[in-house]
């Protein structure tokens, strides 16, 4: 676009995005071509973020690309243990970045190379920074994430209402994430004067070719899953709107990061591994509340318990495979090679669960909490 001045929308860039996908461009006559068409649906400004590597060959620049993203994915550990008020010495926070970067989502976005780390780096930062009053910075970060607004749609959302219910202290984060975003719109707009109007139409046709079933409709009914998704997300306006006057760094506020990311993991409509890092502050908090987790019951309990070992099996499994690797030949190793994927999906379900009973038992242990079900009802109505 920036060189060639070729739109990214255009049917021409999209056939050569498949030649690159299949090594052919899609028929749509064929009924046995691959329903995804792996066009260009991202905002248009993503291209400035790209940038630098404008004139570096492409193997080059995918080389870089490759190891950058991997080192976002270890960031984004300390970012989210800092903004979630996870304190830890300093082998603990290293053993939390290699646990990290060596879970199957991350090794998938090392060899993919899809953006979502990128994103993600940027949603951890933006929460570290407003966590740590930098929130002019934070507005900022946080505008660079909306490249994906999939993923950091609901936790942009969850900062500006954070930021609207201390207005007088936190209006910097709105200030400069509508500049920045305005800035990042009129710049695509002076490069392509119609390119809001083609985002919003691959955004529009997207669900036709590209979408999946959430993680709930992969797991429930149809006519149970869509009813569930509603009422979630009608949970995390309420609970939002109760903690949208939190301090930062504090317990609501880190509990607000955990639901924000869980129920948007479970209501994509997206099955890629290389989204799920964005469970790393719901896992984080749930860690630090382990003990009081613990002792709030059965229920509570038994869903840390399963959410924890789902991420275990990843690992554990991992680690198997690669010892047998030294004796085996791979040939006869390629069987097993998806087992550590089998807890994947079910690590998204299982934390939500966590998160749900883990956040509403917390009122029983402490009047203080405010979480009761009428509690909110009355601030709301207030």
């Amino acid at each position: 676009m920036l060189l060639h001045h070729r739109d990214p929308y255009g049917a021409d860039i999209t056939r050569e995005i498949q030649i690159g996908f299949y090594g052919r461009p899609l028929d749509p006559s064929r009924p046995s071509d691959p329903i995804f068409q792996e066009s260009f649906v991202y905002p248009l400004y993503v291209v400035f973020l790209l940038t630098p590597s404008l004139t570096l060959p492409f193997r080059t620049a995918q080389e870089i690309f490759r190891w950058l993203l991997l080192f976002a994915s270890g960031c984004s550990v300390p970012l989210w243990m800092y903004a979630t008020g996870f304190r830890a010495r300093a082998l603990l926070t290293i053993t939390g970045i290699v646990l990290a970067l060596s879970s199957y989502p991350a090794v998938l976005e090392f060899h993919q190379q899809n953006l979502a780390a990128l994103a993600l780096f940027f949603l951890a930062a933006g929460a570290a920074t407003a966590v740590r009053n930098w929130l002019a910075l934070s507005g900022f970060l946080l505008a660079l994430a909306t490249f994906r607004p999939d993923i950091s749609g609901l936790m942009i959302a969850w900062f500006l209402l954070w930021s609207l219910g201390n207005w007088g202290e936190r209006k910097r984060l709105t200030y400069s994430f509508v500049a920045t975003m305005t800035a990042l719109v009129f710049a695509a707009q002076a490069v392509s004067p119609h390119w809001i109007v083609e985002f919003f139409t691959a955004v529009r046709e997207y669900p036709a070719y590209g979408a999946d079933p959430s993680v709930l409709q992969l797991f429930l009914p149809s006519f149970v899953a869509k009813p569930l998704t509603a009422a979630l997300v009608c949970v995390l306006f309420a609970l939002c709107w109760h903690w949208r006057k939190a301090s930062p760094g504090s317990e609501d506020f880190a509990w607000a990061l955990a639901w924000i990311s869980t129920i948007t993991i479970a209501v994509l409509p997206k099955q890629a591994g290389y989204n799920q890092p964005l469970l790393i502050p719901a896992l984080l908090v749930l860690l630090a509340h382990r003990h009081k987790i613990w002792r709030a019951g059965f229920v509570p309990r038994c869903l840390l318990n399963l959410t924890f070992g789902c991420q275990l099996w990843q690992w554990i499994a991992a680690l198997v495979i690669s010892l047998c690797s030294l004796l085996m030949p791979p040939v006869r190793l390629s069987a097993a090679a998806l087992v550590p994927e089998y807890t994947l999906f079910g690590l998204s379900v299982l934390t939500v669960a966590a998160v749900i009973a883990a956040t509403f038992s917390r009122s029983r242990g402490s009047d203080r909490s405010g979480l009761s079900p009428a509690g909110i009802a009355g601030d709301l109505s207030s």
